[in-house]
Formats: structure tokens, sequence, C-alpha cells
């Protein structure tokens, strides 16, 4: 592949975990990466490691719980004028057992994985839209069917548990995802909307559900459930990071599709399509959430209107 015309692709969460092994996977294909993470120092040692094996890759620090760090980061790749093919949203984190926030005083997991995508995402698309075929990808969980958009608790004020926290946030990415492609569809731009999720895969996330001193009791059972999918039917990071490549460079992915394991609960497995909750598919709470989402980051997307 020529290397001018190779894919460029942005990473969040690439200095370890599952972004990590998608951008070495991608990397063998030939992709041009840009890996993005606040782990300087580990985002430095993947783009090395990547670099040492014939890859291409750089790594620019990137604090997704910092609007005015979003900001100042893709101001500073919008300057550079060249196209960004595909977007991958990776970046996540296990959320902590009291609740906590962003810099900007959004709950911590809410925030990084949801709100810091979606002003990301956004600011970054008139250099998306600079390629021939820009493609975001969105990465929700297996879990999302235990999340809820509650409008009047969007933000776990009252009841915080940190499993809520996660997959409340896992079910935003999801329903973004797709209500991206339908706002893209409606303003009439060829951009590629889609989700995917690596299903029960041996990351830093996943060892932090395994330990049981961050959980109250009354979880324990959700600890010792996941704990028998990892043994039985889990995976380890690299098979859980071949979703994302799939989705992300894949000529077959179909426009706000979702993408994960095909095995027995979606935990391990072939990559290829799988089916969200029904509450995913609900259009008038995606628009609510997408509307809400621009209240809160200040980002309107202006290229889709």
């Amino acid at each position: 592949m020529n290397p001018s015309s190779a894919p460029r692709i942005l990473i969040t969460g690439s200095a370890n975990g599952i972004g990590l092994q998608a951008a070495l996977q991608l990397s063998q294909r030939g992709c041009r990466l840009i890996l993005a993470d606040r782990n300087v120092e580990a985002g430095e040692a993947a783009a090395a490691r990547i670099r040492q094996a014939g890859g291409q890759a750089e790594f620019r620090p990137l604090d997704l719980g910092s609007l005015a760090h979003i900001r100042a980061f893709a101001q500073e790749e919008l300057s550079r004028g060249e196209p960004l093919d595909v977007l991958v949203n990776n970046a996540g984190l296990l959320p902590p057992m009291h609740r906590s926030t962003t810099a900007d005083g959004f709950e911590l997991a809410f925030g990084v994985a949801f709100l810091g995508h979606f002003a990301l995402a956004g600011l970054l698309m008139p250099a998306l839209l600079r390629s021939p075929a820009p493609r975001v990808v969105s990465v929700s969980s297996n879990s999302h069917p235990s999340g809820r958009i509650d409008f009047a608790n969007l933000q776990l004020e009252s009841g915080y548990q940190s499993s809520k926290a996660y997959t409340n946030s896992k079910l935003a990415c999801l329903m973004f995802a797709m209500e991206l492609q339908r706002r893209a569809d409606a303003a009439g731009r060829r951009l590629l909307s889609v989700a995917a999720h690596p299903g029960i895969s041996t990351t830093s996330i996943a060892a932090g559900w395994r330990s049981e001193d961050r959980r109250k009791l009354m979880d324990r059972f959700e600890v010792l459930g996941y704990n028998l999918l990892m043994r039985y039917v889990g995976q380890g990071a690299e098979d859980g990071a071949r979703p994302l490549v799939l989705a992300a460079l894949d000529d077959g992915i179909r426009p706000g599709g979702y993408y994960g394991p095909t095995g027995f609960m979606q935990a391990g497995g072939e990559p290829g399509p799988v089916k969200p909750a029904r509450k995913a598919l609900d259009t008038a709470t995606a628009a609510r959430l997408w509307e809400r989402a621009q209240a809160l980051t200040g980002v309107h997307w202006e290229a889709l209107d």
C-alpha cells in the first residue's frame, strides 16, 4: 500500500488494552495511526512499538475528561489540513465506587466515554469530511442492555453505582453511533457511523470488574457472573479488538450497524454483525440525548445542519 494513500486513523484510548490491540492490527494492514490517550508514557511507548515494527504511528496526548483539552487537540488536528479517514471512539474507564466527575463537572464515565467522544467527533468533523469515505466507530459494550437513559438523572447525581455508570455510558455510545448515521444521512453526508464492542475481553477495565474489593455486596453476583463468562467464553484483548478493526476497515459494514463477537452472549467468537438491545433503537430518546449532549458540551455539529 502506498503510504500516502493508506487510511489515516485516530484511535482514542490506544495506549493499552483493546485500543492498543486495535492499533497493532490496523498497523499490520498498512494504516497510518494517530494514538490518543491521556497516559503519555504508555502512549509514546505504543507508538514507538508500532514504528519499530515498520508501521506508521504518532502519539498525541488527549484528556477526554476536559473539554478545553479536547478543543485544543481538535484544533491542532484541523490545522494540519489532512483528511481523517476513520475516528475510533474507544477510550473508556472503570467508574470508581464513589461518584467522581470530569474537569467540567460531568459524571466520569458518561463524561469521558460519551460526552468526550461526542465533542471530539463533532469538532473533528471538518477533517473527517475531507476524506472521500469518512467513518466513525464508537465502542459500546455487550452490557449496554443494562444501561438506562434517564433524563431526570442522566449523570447519576442520585443512586450512583459504578456498574450503572458504566452501562449507561455504553448505551449512550451505541445510541450516539446510530443517531450520527441518521443525521449524516439527513444532511446528505457520505459518512459511515457504526458501533462495535469487544465482548468479554481481558483488559485493565476487565481486571477492575473482577476485583471484588471495588464492589458493593449487592454487586458480587455480577462479578461472579463475569468471572464465569471470562473463564468459559471470554477472550483476550487481541481477539476483543477484532470487531473494532472490522468496523473500521471492512467494505461490507452496514451504515448505523453494530459489530461484536458472535459467540455465546456476544462474549467471544468471530467478529460480525450483532443485535443491539431494543432500547438502543429508540430514535426519540437518541435525538433527545444528542440535543442534551450539544447543550452540555457546547459542540453543535454545524457540518450536519
